[in-house]
């Protein structure tokens, strides 16, 4: 055998060691675009009174969809059109962007968990019928995986842990830091932003490996599930618990929780608390 056989030889077997502990079950990518998620205030003041979302295509998440209804967004130095809405209405409204967008609007957003703005950069949005100013809800959104309970199960993680995924294009990039979102109403899939499916050359529909399970102290500590969510609506339903990517939904004195609500953040693992408590 020469040289460059053994060396083909020992290339392999280093490789299948080093991927030893991985989890062979491969784990769906989707490309994320630029999109916005809007309240139901928020809906009428840029589309009329009473106006309601109206779904163009299901997405892969149960119970999620892409509206017909798009939006122009407005920085300091550009504007974007034909933003898509997605529905359901969501408690606030959010928009999620990528790194190039941001250039293009002269702003610039953080990096956080879709659902955290607190703190995020301000963005006007137009719509056929009006236009808001959001002083927060400008975010770049995290790369993160939506589990089922059994899929979380299976690769031996809980809501909340941080992990690697490794992907096998013609350009291969391991991800790092990738956020695990666990519900029972989720499908198992990966969400990656056009950045970053840009960079490693992934197209919606391609997989990765989910390659270990990691620790990471300083992102543990400021992930936006500790930081919770404000529910300023009247009435808390089991439904809306089921939506709430959060495991704390602060609530005012006068909203209503149905006991059904209770029952299921109770099963979720979610904690409902008076604000100022």
């Amino acid at each position: 055998m020469n040289e460059n056989a053994i060396r083909n030889v020992v290339s392999k077997v280093i490789y299948q060691l080093s991927n030893s502990h991985s989890f062979q079950r491969p784990i769906p990518i989707a490309v994320s675009a630029r999109h916005c998620h809007l309240s139901e205030m928020d809906v009428e003041k840029l589309f009329g009174n009473e106006y309601k979302l109206t779904p163009k295509k299901d997405l892969s998440q149960p119970g999620q969809f892409a509206a017909n209804e798009t939006v122009t967004i407005v920085g300091s130095k550009g504007s974007i059109q034909r933003i898509r809405v997605l529905g359901p209405t969501r408690t606030d409204t959010q928009v999620e962007i990528s790194k190039t967008d941001a250039v293009t609007l002269g702003v610039n957003p953080p990096l956080r968990e879709s659902g955290d703005i607190v703190g995020s950069s301000p963005i006007t949005i137009v719509g056929p019928r009006g236009s808001i100013y959001l002083k927060e809800g400008l975010i770049i959104a995290k790369n993160h995986i939506h589990m089922s309970l059994e899929d979380a199960n299976y690769f031996g993680v809980q809501h909340g842990d941080y992990v690697e995924v490794s992907t096998h294009t013609v350009r291969s990039i391991t991800f790092k830091n990738v956020l695990v979102r666990v519900s029972p109403n989720y499908r198992l899939e990966m969400h990656i932003d056009t950045d970053e499916a840009n960079a490693s050359l992934i197209n919606t529909g391609q997989s990765g490996v989910l390659i270990r399970k990691e620790f990471e102290p300083n992102f543990k500590s400021t992930k936006v599930q500790d930081v919770g969510i404000n529910f300023n609506g009247k009435l808390l339903t089991e439904k809306l618990v089921d939506t709430i990517d959060r495991p704390t939904i602060f609530i005012n004195k006068s909203t209503i929780v149905t006991p059904l609500a209770r029952d299921r953040a109770k099963y979720l693992k979610k904690r409902i608390k008076l604000i100022g408590d």
